[in-house]
């Protein structure tokens, strides 16, 4: 009740100072328009109260793990609160990489060679004014992989650098091939299904800095790639833990919701069209091996995929290729503690696909469910330029395994 009423208490008191300061006073000439708005206002604010704003729901496969993240990483049992004038999912969605701010973030770039004769553009951030490991040897290094068409600029990224850095760690991004502005030396891009490029990178960057704690954490279909990846390799990763951000669990079920009207017009013919562009950016090399022209007619993700994406990485039908890319059946073979963030109203990754009870069966895993929050949104505050949700659960889980990941060397 006291949390309840002191929110009450801010909220009122942010309402107030907007409509001070935003509401022209004409619009209160009248005591009838300044009741509406007053009664308006307290009726929404009494919805958001009781039916937005929730706790999150946080699913674990042991005890130990549970415990752990309650101790350990406060923010899993606090009440989520969507920044109020947008917590529905897909206006989160969509204004998140407009109103939160980009960090300003100096990387080292570094090009490394894949087994085929490609090479995959590596991002450091090194943070060598660390303070509490000044040492780059022993200096504590966590991996990013952006999502779909992402790359290091993307502000998602550029936030999770910025809670790095303050807890004087290391960042390495890994960037997708041809994604970033490298050249494409071979006709073979990236999908959620393959491992090679990741295998190859987390190799090179454990040799790089063999006495530095690594962990990692994937966003959208970087979270996919990375959690097939650690169940692939069970406890040779090398990895102290995992983060997983709005990863998509069944890819059957993630394109059949991007497949209705509204969610196809907002977000899925964008996103094809994003994966064409870097197709038609690499034309010379990959038209030698496939038909561009088709796959550049192409309508929907599904539609590329089965023109272009299974056909690359050799899989006899579009739905064996989004068989092995669903990280639902990986979730098993995970022995690394893995923590896993998604919102029931992601339309990217439906909440009936997330599998809770998969998740009740491995001690490694936990996952952590809020009721709003979208597609890599988790927008929180009046105005939410700075940190999100997603922020702050990344911050604290980074620092609990970083610092005491003792505590979580024996989860079975």
């Amino acid at each position: 009740m006291i949390s309840l009423d002191i929110n009450l208490n801010v909220l009122t008191r942010d309402l107030s100072l907007y409509l001070e300061n935003q509401v022209k006073v004409g619009l209160f000439g009248s005591g009838v328009g300044l009741s509406l708005v007053l009664g308006f206002s307290a009726a929404y604010t009494c919805y958001y109260l009781v039916s937005v704003a929730k706790k999150p729901q946080l699913v674990a496969g042991g005890k130990k793990f549970y415990k752990f993240l309650r101790e350990r990483c406060p923010v899993v049992s606090e009440t989520y609160y969507p920044t109020f004038w947008c917590w529905e999912s897909r206006i989160q969605t969509l204004l998140r990489p407009f109103v939160t701010a980009k960090p300003g973030v100096t990387y080292r770039n570094e090009l490394i060679k894949a087994a085929d004769g490609g090479q995959i553009s590596l991002d450091w951030f090194d943070n060598n004014d660390s303070l509490s490991h000044p040492d780059p040897a022993s200096r504590p290094t966590v991996i990013l992989l952006p999502g779909l068409t992402g790359t290091s600029r993307e502000s998602y990224i550029l936030h999770m650098v910025q809670q790095s850095r303050d807890l004087g760690y290391r960042c390495v991004v890994f960037n997708n091939r041809g994604v970033s502005g490298e050249m494409l030396l071979t006709p073979r891009t990236y999908c959620a299904a393959n491992t090679e490029d990741l295998e190859t990178v987390m190799d090179h960057i454990q040799q790089t800095n063999q006495a530095a704690p690594l962990m990692a954490a994937g966003v959208s279909m970087g979270g996919m790639m990375l959690a097939n990846y650690v169940g692939r390799k069970g406890r040779a990763t090398g990895l102290k833990g995992v983060m997983l951000f709005s990863a998509g669990w069944d890819v059957f079920e993630c394109t059949a919701s991007l497949e209705k009207p509204l969610d196809r017009f907002l977000f899925n013919s964008y996103l094809t069209s994003c994966l064409q562009a870097s197709v038609d950016r690499h034309r010379p090399v990959l038209e030698k091996c496939y038909d561009i022209d088709h796959v550049m007619k192409a309508k929907t993700i599904r539609e590329f995929d089965e023109r272009f994406t299974s056909i690359m990485f050799g899989y006899p039908t579009n739905d064996d290729y989004y068989h092995d890319a669903s990280p639902v059946h990986s979730l098993k073979s995970v022995q690394v503690p893995m923590l896993c963030l998604n919102a029931a109203d992601d339309v990217f990754s439906p909440s009936h696909a997330i599998p809770v009870e998969a998740a009740k069966q491995n001690p490694n895993v936990a996952l952590l469910i809020t009721c709003h929050g979208g597609h890599i949104g988790f927008l929180e505050g009046l105005w939410p330029r700075q940190s999100t949700y997603m922020d702050r659960v990344f911050k604290q889980f980074a620092q609990a395994v970083i610092e005491e990941g003792a505590l979580l060397t024996d989860l079975s």
